[in-house]
């Protein structure tokens, strides 16, 4: 009998129904002579029970052999549990399945983790991705990530786009990320490169007559990884000619409503704009979470005459002074306030000001030097209420921006400033085209990227004022995180040569770079636009995580660890010297040349580094005695395991690579707060 029906689906109109189920065991249980599995699918749970006095014996008898994650075909009738013995916590709890035949079609060892585990190691679960999958959270998250991806497919092809593939195998130029590099075999000495996007080619195809293109599309940068970041992600890459940038920006948010109301969630029918300089002004970030207030306070003005060192020097030195008015009702005390001071010098301020608005008045350390017209002023504009800390910063405006909007944000969550189930989605516009840069040759560098068509009221500045440029740029913000980015491209060759010799790139670097871009605008390219979204993080969204708190790694299927591993096919690893003489490369640190593990690492400087990490803390009045003894007690449990490794000469080296660096992750990970607060100690000014 062929297997008729997915686990999950099973409900009371399928009572008396003879089934076949196909699954995993997730769980099982012997009740004295009767067996209950739990059989699980990628649509849920059923219970299955192998009763001998119901299905028959050899059901009862093969699954008495049976274990955690055996694969099962079982065959039997549907039936209604009895009174009392639903439940309520799985779609399938009013029936279960008596079983009739059981057939093992696979068994399987001890799973390394269990499937509903709460806290698993996150190396066990990458190194066994294939069973981490087999979860429910992770099932759940591949059906939403797919549910996303046919959305959007069915609301672009509504909307007259084609999906066209491009090239995985590129000509390099600059896109502001290092390149994944594949040599040719065929023509020695060179090389391709791995799409960064499809920037040049789906603007190559806009000038082929496509019209309107998009595709979900392979990105792969040689970047450094975190949780919001791998070596390779998917974007929803668009384009289209003829077009403005509100019509755009229009399709873009019909798109965005589509793939969000595939996950159930409404969007607001139209999403506001903010041009760059208004977001930085009131958030300090381009990328502003506008799901509560706190906005940003110039007090520059007020405070212009004040003899108060700190402000005044910052004034006097071209800076701003700015300040946040957080409605904290109590909730910050002074080493709350000191842990934020520690926190703004961290991100480059030399320190946090602050005042505590009470009943009787204001509170503050810094008010003996602010004549009390003044400070009554300062918490007019800020608008300070009984109950809140004004907390000020002094600085260059990158610094006060970087600073303030930073801290907005970690309040907005300690202190629950930030309402549940808000998805507010905006449009940041008007970037500057270019940005300062002190390491080019005309110390100037694109903000994006030098393909951005300015505004047209801004191409007076462009030869003589470049840093007055405004681009048809906008990204796309949604929760405080940058979901897209995109842009009106320059589509007329004269232009573009202009841009380029602007950031220095001659002319025959850039036919040399991309000759073949500047050709296609030399051929009655259109005027054309689009974006890149970031799937994986929308994805990260639709699964319930917070948008700048995205893990992507848990909506990608097969991710690499945070050093670009791949634990489960132990990727990457060295080439056969065979196959690197057929690519004419040469191997840095043949591994071959080896007899044994032991042999590629210098077992006692590993130990002996480790060790002095963990002793240059012991004795420092600055430090905890718990948090020391910890990576102390750590590092000594991992020279043991250094030690068991290095005196085995039948490990390979594979095995010993991903250990040490699973290791040395943990023992660093350790480290680095001590290392911190350590650097804090030394002040504000220390490197």
């Amino acid at each position: 009998m062929r297997r008729t029906h997915h686990c999950g689906v099973l409900r009371l109109e399928h009572v008396g129904s003879r089934v076949c189920l196909c699954g995993w065991v997730h769980s099982r249980r012997d009740h004295g002579g009767v067996i209950f599995l739990d059989l699980r699918d990628r649509t849920g749970l059923a219970q299955v029970v192998c009763d001998p006095g119901k299905g028959g014996p050899e059901a009862h008898a093969a699954a008495d052999q049976v274990r955690a994650e055996y694969v099962l075909r079982v065959e039997g009738r549907v039936v209604e549990r009895a009174p009392g013995m639903a439940n309520p916590k799985i779609p399938t709890g009013d029936i279960e399945v008596i079983a009739e035949c059981v057939e093992v079609l696979n068994r399987s060892e001890h799973p390394p983790f269990e499937i509903d585990g709460e806290q698993i190691n996150p190396e066990a679960r990458l190194r066994y991705r294939y069973i981490d999958l087999r979860r429910p959270a992770m099932q759940r998250n591949l059906q939403i990530r797919h549910d996303a991806a046919q959305a959007a497919r069915k609301y672009l092809c509504e909307q007259g786009f084609l999906e066209v593939e491009t090239p995985l195998l590129l000509k390099a130029t600059p896109e502001g990320a290092r390149d994944f590099v594949v040599p040719c075999r065929a023509i020695p000495g060179t090389f391709y490169v791995l799409p960064q996007s499809p920037q040049l080619m789906k603007q190559t195809l806009m000038a082929s007559g496509c019209d309107r293109y998009f595709q979900l599309a392979k990105c792969l940068r040689d970047e450094d990884l975190r949780a919001d970041r791998q070596y390779e992600h998917t974007q929803i890459d668009l384009e289209m000619s003829f077009v403005e940038q509100d019509e755009l920006q229009e399709t873009i948010e019909g798109l965005m409503r589509a793939v969000f109301a595939s996950a159930g969630i409404d969007l607001a029918p139209s999403f506001p704009k903010l041009s760059y300089e208004e977001a930085m002004r009131r958030y300090g970030s381009d990328k502003p979470d506008t799901r509560f207030g706190v906005e940003l306070t110039d007090l520059s003005d007020v405070l212009a005459d004040v003899d108060f060192r700190v402000f005044k020097e910052a004034l006097a030195a071209g800076g701003q002074v700015k300040g946040i008015c957080v409605p904290a009702k109590g909730q910050l005390s002074r080493k709350n306030i000191d842990d934020l001071t520690s926190f703004a010098r961290d991100f480059g301020a030399k320190g946090l000001a602050w005042i505590v608005v009470e009943e009787d008045g204001l509170r503050s350390s810094i008010l003996k030097f602010i004549p009390e017209d003044v400070q009554q002023a300062m918490n007019e504009r800020m608008g300070g209420q009984p109950g809140d800390v004004l907390l000020f910063v002094a600085d260059q405006p990158k610094v006060v921006a970087e600073v303030l909007g930073r801290l907005r944000v970690k309040l907005g969550h300690e202190l629950g400033l930030i309402p549940d189930g808000l998805h507010h989605m905006l449009w940041v516009t008007d970037f500057p085209l270019f940005e300062p840069d002190a390491e080019s040759p005309t110390g100037i560098q694109p903000m994006h990227h030098p393909f951005s068509m300015p505004r047209p009221d801004c191409l007076q500045y462009l030869d003589t004022e470049p840093l007055k440029v405004y681009a048809q740029l906008y990204d796309l913000v949604y929760n405080g995180a940058e979901f897209g980015s995109g842009s009106i491209r320059i589509h007329d060759p004269d232009l573009q040569m202009q841009v380029l010799n602007l950031i220095g790139i001659g002319h025959s670097e850039a036919y040399k770079r991309f000759g073949f871009l500047l050709e296609v605008f030399s051929h009655g390219a259109p005027p054309h636009g689009g974006i890149g979204l970031g799937f994986d993080r929308i994805v990260s969204v639709l699964c319930g995580q917070e948008a700048s708190e995205a893990d992507i790694r848990e909506v990608i299927a097969f991710p690499k660890t945070s050093t670009g591993r791949d634990l489960m096919l132990g990727c990457p690893s060295p080439l056969p010297q065979e196959q690197l003489d057929q690519l004419s490369l040469l191997s840095v640190a043949p591994v071959a040349a080896a007899s044994s593990a032991s042999a590629q690492v210098d077992w006692e400087v590993v130990s002996r580094t480790w060790s002095l990490q963990a002793r240059s803390f012991q004795g420092d009045h600055r430090f905890a005695e718990r948090d020391v003894a910890m990576l102390c007690d750590l590092v000594n449990r991992f020279k043991s395991r250094v030690n068991a490794l290095a005196a085995d000469s039948s490990t390979d080296w594979m095995t010993v690579t991903a250990e040490l660096q699973r290791m040395d992750e943990e023992v660093t990970r350790a480290a680095d707060p001590l290392c911190r607060q350590l650097l804090r100690s030394f002040g504000p000014d220390a490197d």
